[in-house]
């Protein structure tokens, strides 16, 4: 996906002057060694309310209105509480009072700040405890025009969760709904399948993370009726069970807006993907289906290709991480060219086998709109994927290519090397853990000089040379890699500091540069050259630097006090990695 694809876009920043020299652009590095919090700790901090955590935490807030947002924890709590008693628990007996209580309500919006509460609640992962939650439930009655709430990665919802559900007819208008990660209980579960009858504009539902879900998900979805608008359902990791699956197979007919569903990480659904396929054939508004980790099998992919013909909307298909689903694509995919508008297909860790790959071979460069392919850690293909690798020039959309640790030999390397030439679009490509690359880099010379588009390069534990790297450099200081933004060369130990030191001076043409690596192999230590003075000119020339990873490879003492000179500003923070220190982070100060 272009998440698991690293995509990453970003402002272009105007490039610092070139005769900016080491002495007078001192940065601030944080270095990821030994990092000692300053805090003392064990130290008690005051407790927060829910409201001033809020407050903080506002991004509607500008910064006039944070003026006017500023209250004590007192405050909000009084007010809070005066809601709660006065409002809740007792009718208004008269018009004056009513009018009161709508002026109050109106102010405390009003100091939430409107934008943010009106209609989006997003506390995710916020560290709510017991009160706080209190407290958010009297808030629902004064949201009446509540679209989101989000209440992820706040272990102290389970076992809470029906005081909030009781609420749910008050705030009917809500479309988007996340409990991810909450440590639900069957409870929870129970309530929450009464409470979604009640909010029938209900878009996107995400239970991901929390077992439970797991053996009772008719108890959440029974209630559904046809006409149902949910469009997104995520249920990552949910412990479900094979009778789940096929309850759940029963209710996607009743799903026909759905476009997004996520079933991954439940390694029991296998057993009832028979019941899965059978509902997706009446999901004809699908976009994405993620079946990551799943427990699926070689049947599983002649099951999955007689739904597809019936999902012509599908744009991703995640099958990843199901390792037994080896040499069950042979013959069982004749419905996938049905998929026209597929942009991202994730197959990495599949076990494919040669068979896999011929037939991939004659359906995917079929797949004109392709963007992403990742088909890594299928060590198979090593020596059987010529003629696919060959075939990806038929995919000139495609923008991100993840093919590592998939033992390229020289004439799979030389295939993808020469189709690559015709991916001018490309802006990931992942080579890492290929050791055919190694003293090979010359055949991707014209990749690199053409790919004008490539932001992402990995080359990780390539068995990459000298020449290899000289390579490189020559093609930065040409400016043919201009908009590479993370550049992966760690694990290739074979590189004398001859070649270090040609593409530290080359480095400083990168001017989108964000991480760059040149990590050694745990098993390796070595001190650094004089390449290292070089590195630290070209990062004064480098405005959007943030990463250098640089494990394992030692500082003597003289050049650590160069890299404490050189930090003495806090102008800049970047993540300097290396052997030197113990594995944490701290921000040098001098």
């Amino acid at each position: 996906m272009v998440k698991s694809a690293e995509n990453d876009h970003g402002e272009n920043r105007k490039q610092q002057e070139d005769d900016v020299i080491l002495e007078n652009t001192p940065i601030n590095f944080t270095m990821s060694q030994t990092r000692k919090n300053n805090s003392s700790e064990g130290e008690t901090k005051p407790q927060t309310s829910f409201v001033n955590k809020f407050l903080r935490g506002s991004k509607a807030e500008s910064r006039e209105e944070k003026n006017d947002l500023q209250t004590t924890d007192s405050q909000a709590g009084d007010w809070i509480q005066k809601a709660a008693t006065s409002d809740a628990a007792k009718p208004l007996s008269s018009e004056t009072e009513l009018r009161s209580s709508v002026e109050e309500n109106e102010q405390f919006l009003q100091k939430l700040g409107e934008k943010a509460v009106d209609k989006c609640l997003d506390l995710n992962n916020c560290g709510l405890t017991t009160a706080d939650l209190k407290e958010m439930v009297t808030l629902l009655p004064f949201l009446l025009d509540l679209e989101e709430l989000d209440i992820s990665w706040n272990d102290f919802v389970g076992g809470t969760l029906h005081s909030i559900t009781q609420q749910m007819h008050l705030v009917s208008k809500l479309k988007i709904l996340r409990l991810g990660s909450c440590r639900l209980t069957t409870d929870d579960v129970r309530a929450l399948g009464e409470a979604l009858e009640m909010i029938p504009e209900l878009e996107e539902l995400n239970l991901s993370w929390n077992s439970k879900v797991g053996g009772n998900l008719p108890l959440i979805l029974q209630k559904l009726q046809k006409g149902s608008k949910i469009q997104i359902l995520e249920l990552v990791d949910c412990a479900l069970t094979s009778e789940d699956g096929a309850f759940l197979g029963q209710v996607l007919p009743v799903l026909q807006s759905l476009e997004v569903l996520d079933l991954s990480m439940n390694r029991d659904i296998g057993g009832s993907l028979n019941s899965i396929a059978q509902g997706l054939k009446s999901t004809s508004n699908l976009k994405v289906l993620k079946l990551h980790s799943c427990g699926l099998s070689q049947t599983s992919v002649k099951i999955l290709d007689a739904a597809f013909r019936y999902l012509s909307e599908l744009r991703k298909l995640d099958l990843s991480c199901n390792k037994d689903l080896g040499g069950g694509f042979e013959d069982s995919l004749a419905q996938v060219v049905m998929l026209k508008h597929l942009e991202v297909l994730d197959l990495h860790q599949c076990s494919l086998t040669a068979d896999d790959v011929m037939s991939l071979t004659q359906v995917i460069p079929l797949l004109s709109n392709l963007q992403e392919l990742d088909l890594s850690a299928n060590k198979n293909m090593g020596s059987s994927s010529e003629n696919l690798l060959s075939r990806l020039r038929f995919l000139p959309a495609l923008k991100s290519l993840v093919i590592n640790n998939c033992a390229l030999e020289s004439e799979t390397f030389t295939a993808l090397a020469e189709a690559s030439v015709h991916l001018s679009a490309l802006e990931v490509f992942n080579l890492s853990w290929n050791k055919c690359v190694g003293g090979n880099l010359k055949l991707l010379l014209e990749t690199l000089k053409l790919s004008t588009s490539l932001q992402v390069l990995r080359l990780s534990s390539c068995s990459l040379v000298t020449e290899d790297v000289a390579l490189l450099a020559s093609v930065i200081q040409t400016g043919h890699l201009a908009k590479l933004r993370k550049l992966d060369l760690s694990y290739n130990d074979s590189i004398c500091d001859a070649g270090w030191t040609m593409l530290c001076q080359k480095v400083q043409f990168l001017n989108e540069l964000i991480e760059l690596d040149v990590s050694l192999r745990p098993s390796n230590f070595r001190g650094c050259g004089r390449w290292f003075r070089h590195l630290l000119c070209a990062v004064t020339k480098l405005p959007q630097i943030t990463e250098i990873g640089m494990k394992r490879w030692i500082l003597p003492a003289s050049q650590e006090e160069e890299l404490e000179w050189f930090g003495q500003d806090r102008k800049r923070s970047i993540r300097f990695d290396h052997g030197g220190f113990q594995e944490a982070d701290f921000p040098l100060s001098y």
